[in-house]
């Protein structure tokens, strides 16, 4: 227990987004993943020929109805879990798709997410709901959550724990991806 304490603290005083309200985490992650989506989807289609897609147990046969936006907040408010957890499910996403080349899309975000968030809980949040409720709150089954969170984990070595340094570099990360898209929206604005 004594070691979960210290890696929570550590996480925790290492990341200036978490400073700020725990409100402002889920749109800062939800506008990193819409942005790597969009950024994933043009490349692929650009380099389809090349490179075809690699499918996995997080994709979807159609586009979910629900916004990663929308997905996020309702991930944030049904499992309750810390800012810090949703930070770490990026951490995880980023890793995963760095080991299997598999791009982050409009297919997979979304069981990414609550997989990874689910294996991001049990590690830094006590893990204190079930698979069962994460599978309710992400809208599959409890098999599929099963699933998805063994894939994960051996996709990623069972390497879940996270450097407070690196922690930090992807808290940045959000941030700068935040101002970014509000300085573009800026832009557009001014232009017209």
């Amino acid at each position: 227990m004594h070691q979960l304490q210290r890696r929570r603290s550590l996480i925790m005083e290492s990341c200036s987004i978490l400073k700020w309200e725990a409100d402002r985490v889920p749109p800062l992650l939800s506008s990193a993943l819409e942005k790597t989506v969009q950024k994933n989807e043009y490349m692929s289609s650009q380099l389809r020929k090349l490179r075809p897609d690699v499918v996995t147990i997080f994709h979807s046969s159609r586009v979910p109805p629900m916004s990663i936006r929308q997905y996020v907040a309702r991930i944030f408010k049904y499992s309750r879990c810390s800012p810090s957890c949703l930070v770490l499910a990026f951490i995880y996403i980023d890793r995963f798709c760095q080991r299997t080349n598999v791009w982050l899309g409009s297919l997979n975000v979304h069981r990414l997410l609550i997989a990874s968030v689910l294996v991001a809980a049990k590690f830094v949040d006590n893990g204190g709901l079930s698979n069962a409720y994460y599978a309710k709150v992400g809208g599959v089954g409890l098999h599929e959550m099963n699933k998805m969170e063994m894939k994960l984990l051996f996709d990623l070595d069972f390497r879940l724990y996270v450097t407070p340094e690196a922690f930090n570099r992807y808290c940045l990360h959000l941030e700068n991806e935040a101002s970014t898209k509000e300085e573009d929206l800026r832009r557009c604005r001014n232009r017209q």
